[in-house]
């Protein structure tokens, strides 16, 4: 199956760059081009891609914005969100998962990591590359207060789809959950299944939000 793919980036030079190696590649269709996000919203919603690869920085409407408003738009199916990254300078990462954002893409990764990247965010799987996921999200969430937890929601939960809960949030995918709780993959995806529905979450980036505002785990903590 061929992904649709939305590029949305304020440089038309990074633009040309990802648009030209993507069409190289038969696995994507690169259907259409944003300079900013309330560009990429009328395309997403005239164009239906399957993924969006969303730069953060960008003027008029940015792209944590953009992509809250996507998840809002009723676009059926919703397209998932792969976010651009700078990591050491953008501050607005949390805030990136908090709006419905499927992964995180460094501006200087490789282009096989954007393949697979891509690859990943469409097949809903996992968060990118675990050991980016905790150095992203434990680098923000140390700067938020967290929340109380709902504790009616989480006593919902099993020993086991709680203990699963943890594991993704620290990026861990579902083939190394199994190593982890000596179980098959086909039970962790299970207990995740089970897990997001108790929770009311969508993906695995909001399970990582939820764990961290929810104080579950602390940022820094040995998992």
């Amino acid at each position: 199956m061929t992904i649709r793919l939305l590029i949305v980036d304020d440089q038309e030079l990074i633009r040309t760059g990802l648009r030209l190696f993507l069409q190289t590649q038969d696995a994507f269709a690169v259907v259409g081009e944003a300079a900013n996000g309330e560009q990429a919203i009328a395309l997403a919603r005239e164009l239906q891609p399957d993924v969006v690869l969303m730069d953060i920085r960008m003027p008029h409407v940015d792209g944590i914005e953009a992509t809250r408003r996507l998840h809002a738009a009723g676009i059926t199916p919703s397209p998932r969100v792969l976010i651009l990254t700078t990591f050491d300078l953008d501050e607005y990462v949390f805030g990136a998962l908090r709006a419905g954002a499927a992964g995180f893409l460094l501006k200087d990764a490789s282009r096989a990591h954007l393949v697979e990247a891509l690859h990943v965010v469409h097949d809903g799987e996992a968060l990118l590359s675990p050991s980016i996921t905790r150095r992203l999200i434990e680098n923000f969430a140390t700067r938020a207060e967290p929340r109380p937890a709902d504790m009616a929601l989480v006593a919902d939960l099993t020993p086991r789809e709680r203990e699963t809960l943890l594991l993704v949030a620290r990026g861990l995918s579902n083939t190394e959950i199994a190593a982890r709780l000596v179980v098959t993959e086909a039970t962790v995806k299970s207990h995740v299944g089970s897990m997001f529905a108790k929770l009311g979450l969508r993906d695995r980036a909001q399970a990582v939000v939820f764990a961290y505002e929810h104080a579950l785990i602390i940022a820094g903590e040995a998992g």
